[in-house]
């Protein structure tokens, strides 16, 4: 079982605490899960995307592009230099990008990997654990 949460439930943003909380719960409650099933094989865990150029991210960077005048990349660039300055990649994550931990997650390469909130957030969340 694998949730689809957010660099936000770790990170909470000032400016959608709203979205965080929820990412948080969701965190929690794979958790508990995982702790209920365990030793019965099955696996709960959480991955914690980015910012992700998702279809609603995308149609929301090239409305505000349109708006200000400028291009896309421009709006990325100003998203990232000030609202997501820690990230490492400097750009959206692309959904592919994201499936490709989603993919790991879920073979059977990664038993070991239980209860956790896996990280896949191209670096915002300032910290190294």
């Amino acid at each position: 079982m694998i949730f689809i949460s957010s660099e936000s439930a770790q990170q909470i943003p000032a400016e959608m605490i709203y979205y965080g909380m929820t990412k948080t719960a969701q965190v929690a409650i794979a958790r508990g899960l995982a702790e209920t099933v365990a030793g019965t094989g099955v696996t709960v865990n959480s991955i914690l995307a980015g910012p992700t150029a998702s279809e609603g991210a995308s149609q929301f960077v090239e409305s505000l592009a349109r708006q200000q005048g400028v291009t896309k990349a421009e709006i990325e660039r100003q998203f990232f230099a000030s609202v997501r300055p820690s990230s490492l990649l400097k750009r959206f994550e692309t959904p592919e990008e994201v499936a490709a931990v989603v993919a790991f997650v879920a073979g059977a390469q990664s038993v070991a990997i239980n209860g956790s909130a896996v990280r896949a957030e191209a670096g915002v969340v300032r910290s190294i654990f």
